[in-house]
């Protein structure tokens, strides 16, 4: 090979690669979604970050008729819940008729106004080893499928409290570089018409963190008051407890219907009828503000508004 052919070589892999990580690192414009208007039929398909309080609240807070069903494991990829020989953990005890659905079943009927993918955690190990991009395109393929009008979803999650690189670091980084570009990048290049749209609960759980810190929330002194205790009542660093499936729910709440959260009830039931844990009065609507400052900040959630303050 010839010196100029070498570096005519070089220069064409590094411009490649240039476009790649330009690609990556650009915002995806998407086109904005209406607004719902009659109750929605939504299909959860995840892990314990979903979990069941989560949705049983979020059917509290939307309108009278929305209705639910989900897959779910603990720790489960997108690829495991595809692969029929990927085991998902404790299958059996998180999944429970009539609120479970088979997955492949449910998504590529058409029946649901909203299908939501929850990727797995660590999210770089999601990405490198579990192919994540690869499967969040057959699931996305799946639904688009199954109805032309069924909105898709990514949920946005987050990291274990004590990662190494920060909790908050990890959820300002990753948004562009591993949500968007890895996960989403593929499949939001392939269907720039019909993309995957975000739910960003991992942001507004950083931007909740950043209220409390500046005393902003009432009653509340640090994020980790949002998380589970495990069983020894030591801090869970990575599931949410009824504070924080509440913070979720009013950002699954705010993307879907395209409503501001204030001013929403903030006392609610878990699923075997019990009272939840809630938020102060002053509490629920600080939260609130600030679930809707942050989905209305994010053009990828596709409400029309988005990004315009």
């Amino acid at each position: 090979m010839s010196k100029k052919t070498l570096i005519l070589a070089l220069t064409t892999c590094l411009h490649g690669l240039w476009s790649g990580m330009t690609a990556q690192a650009a915002p995806f414009p998407v086109p904005p979604l209406t607004a719902p208007q009659a109750p929605l039929k939504v299909y959860h398909l995840g892990h314990s970050l979903v979990g069941s309080v989560m949705p049983h609240m979020l059917a509290q807070l939307a309108p009278e008729g929305h209705s639910w069903n989900s897959q779910l494991g603990s720790g489960t990829s997108l690829k495991q819940h595809w692969e029929p020989d990927e085991q998902i953990l404790h299958f059996d005890r998180v999944n429970v008729p009539p609120v479970w659905r088979d997955a492949k079943e449910a998504i590529g009927s058409g029946d649901y106004d909203a299908v939501v993918l929850t990727e797995m955690v660590e999210l770089r190990d999601a990405v490198k080893y579990f192919g994540s991009a690869k499967y969040l395109r057959r699931w996305a393929a799946l639904a688009r499928e199954g109805a032309p009008d069924t909105r898709i979803y990514l949920y946005e999650t987050w990291h274990h409290l004590d990662d190494p690189d920060g909790w908050e670091a990890r959820i300002d980084g990753d948004l562009e570089r591993l949500w968007l570009g890895k996960v989403l990048g593929s499949d939001s290049r392939r269907n720039p018409k019909r993309p995957v749209y975000l739910i960003p609960a991992g942001q507004v759980m950083a931007a909740v963190a950043r209220a409390i810190k500046a005393g902003q929330i009432d009653g509340i002194s640090d994020i980790s008051e949002l998380f589970a205790k495990t069983p020894e009542g030591e801090q869970d660093t990575i599931h949410i407890n009824d504070l924080g499936a509440y913070v979720v729910a009013l950002a699954h709440y705010a993307v879907l219907y395209h409503r501001s959260p204030v001013g929403l009830p903030h006392r609610l039931t878990l699923p075997d009828g019990a009272p939840a844990t809630a938020f102060s009065p002053a509490a629920a609507r600080q939260i609130q503000e600030t679930v809707w400052q942050v989905v209305r900040a994010l053009p990828r959630t596709g409400l029309a508004e988005a990004g315009q303050g």
